[in-house]
């Protein structure tokens, strides 16, 4: 286990993202907490979220898919 997968930046918060968002190289897709610090997650690539691969607080491992962006 790498860490918690949160969606949002807080619980009653929108989502960083979404199926169908539009990204940019380096926007924020979600955050990770791993050992109580929050890590934020950058989209690699420009495109459109088409999946989202995880729920929000699941548990992720490195190199887990979390999203698809095409």
């Amino acid at each position: 286990m790498v860490g918690v997968f949160y969606e949002a930046p807080s619980p009653e918060a929108e989502p960083f993202v979404k199926v169908g968002s539009k990204v940019k190289k380096g926007d924020v897709l979600c955050v990770v907490e791993a050992m109580k610090l929050l890590n934020e997650i950058t989209a690699d690539a420009d495109g459109e979220i088409v999946d989202v691969c995880v729920e929000n607080g699941q548990l992720v491992e490195y190199g887990q898919v979390l999203y698809k962006i095409f």
